[in-house]
């Protein structure tokens, strides 16, 4: 039952935001009594906890799935954007603002798991990247990957780009596109143009 709960409150979480959604709301969603909530969380932030590390490990293991294959730098970013935006669902209501907003120690713990995820994930993809020639040998790459982070956490924020304005799938697109053309090889920029023709970005 518990895992029901932390997938069904997930799924409203992302569609309606985690400020909007009820205890009252899971609950009925479920077919099952408050009194069964509250047995398996004690309360809300209880539940929003348990339901963003959840979301966080299973995205972390889908990255994990992706770079396991080796392909290519360009292309291993391109299929990790991809898996991230099935898992968050073009974040309709844009949850890790609302985290941010309502509950600041989650969303603190969360960024921290998150830094050290990207950092990892990161480094390793421009280290790859630069001794195959798609990515110029002289950038930083402890440098490049925590400005990638930080612009990553940067399209989130809502007063910078609002929802009406700005899909999060757009935003994603534009931002892997900016990220790496500054850092690309004339040969980088060959494959990256192949891959934004393939996404239609």
């Amino acid at each position: 039952m518990k895992d029901k709960i932390i997938e069904k409150s997930n799924e409203l979480f992302l569609n309606l935001g985690f400020k909007s959604v009820t205890m009252d709301e899971i609950a009925n969603s479920l077919g099952i009594s408050k009194k069964t909530l509250y047995k398996h969380f004690n309360n809300k932030t209880a539940l929003i906890d348990a339901v963003t590390h959840h979301m966080f490990d299973t995205i972390c293991c889908s990255i994990d799935q992706v770079c396991e294959q080796k392909m290519n730098p360009i292309d291993e970013m391109f299929h990790i954007k991809k898996v991230v935006m099935e898992h968050l669902k073009d974040e309709k209501s844009s949850p890790l603002y609302q985290l941010q907003k309502y509950y600041p120690a989650i969303y603190a713990s969360l960024k921290k798991k998150q830094f050290h995820m990207v950092q990892k994930t990161i480094q390793d993809n421009l280290q790859r990247g630069i001794e195959g020639g798609l990515f110029r040998s002289q950038i930083d790459v402890d440098f490049i990957s925590r400005i990638y982070f930080n612009g990553m956490i940067g399209i989130k924020d809502q007063q910078l780009f609002p929802l009406q304005k700005y899909a999060m799938n757009t935003l994603m697109n534009y931002y892997l596109e900016y990220h790496l053309r500054s850092i690309s090889t004339l040969k980088g920029l060959t494959q990256l143009e192949h891959q934004l023709k393939n996404n239609q970005l």
